[in-house]
């Protein structure tokens, strides 16, 4: 603690304790923007023209969450590392929705979304609007963790939205279940349109066959 606090004071460092020990931490702002957006909408358009035995292309971008710069007003082509932290679903979601995504699928080791995670009465939402995850404080519990990508699915659908894509989805779900997923048999699809309705009971489907206490696994914070 001595040390870091020495450490604070001399360097102007914000220190946290975690566990028996401390580590610094910095601010996470929202990206505004991609600067490898255009190479990586390049790469996206090499895979989708490729046939026959032509290798097709897979990007992968944005990973952990990407360095963080800023441009320096007086000179806005010149850049400037920034001590702070890019989230990766924040970041994820703003790639999606500038490459004008179909849909953007945030995969965990947790599954969907979860109301009253780890009491009797929990249950896993199948699908629900944006609008019905802001009203309800989905995943505010959790802010280390879940919290962020069910923000992250809300500002793809709505971005999408604003982008004239009114169709496009996010899912919030398990790797192993992608499949799954995808038919939206498991985990939780996030969209404009779902029937059943708003917050009163709308705006909502509820997972059947999952419902009551779960066993919490080693990574119990995964859940929202």
């Amino acid at each position: 603690a001595m040390e870091a606090q020495a450490l604070g004071t001399s360097l102007g460092w914000v220190m946290k304790p975690d566990g028996e020990y401390f580590r610094r931490v910095v601010p996470s702002p929202p990206p505004l923007e991609i600067l490898q957006i255009e190479a990586i909408r390049t790469l996206l358009e090499h895979s989708s023209s490729g046939s026959g035995d032509q290798k097709r292309v897979l990007p992968i971008a944005c990973g952990g969450g990407g360095i963080p710069v800023s441009r320096i007003p007086a000179r806005p082509t010149t850049l400037q590392g920034v001590e702070a932290v890019i989230d990766k679903d924040a970041c994820g979601a703003k790639l999606a929705t500038e490459l004008g995504a179909d849909a953007y699928l945030i995969l965990t080791d947790g599954g969907g979304i979860w109301e009253n995670f780890g009491k009797p009465n929990a249950r896993e939402m199948a699908a629900a609007t944006p609008e019905y995850l802001v009203v309800k404080g989905a995943g505010k519990g959790f802010p280390g963790s879940m919290g962020p990508k069910i923000q992250a699915a809300i500002d793809f659908v709505e971005g999408s939205l604003e982008n004239g894509r009114d169709k496009a989805w996010a899912a919030i779900g398990d790797l192993k279940d992608i499949e799954k997923i995808l038919g939206n048999e498991e985990g939780t699809i996030i969209k404009m349109d779902v029937e059943g309705g708003g917050c009163k009971g709308k705006g909502v489907v509820w997972r059947t066959g999952k419902k009551g206490l779960m066993t919490p696994t080693k990574q119990p914070h995964k859940y929202g």
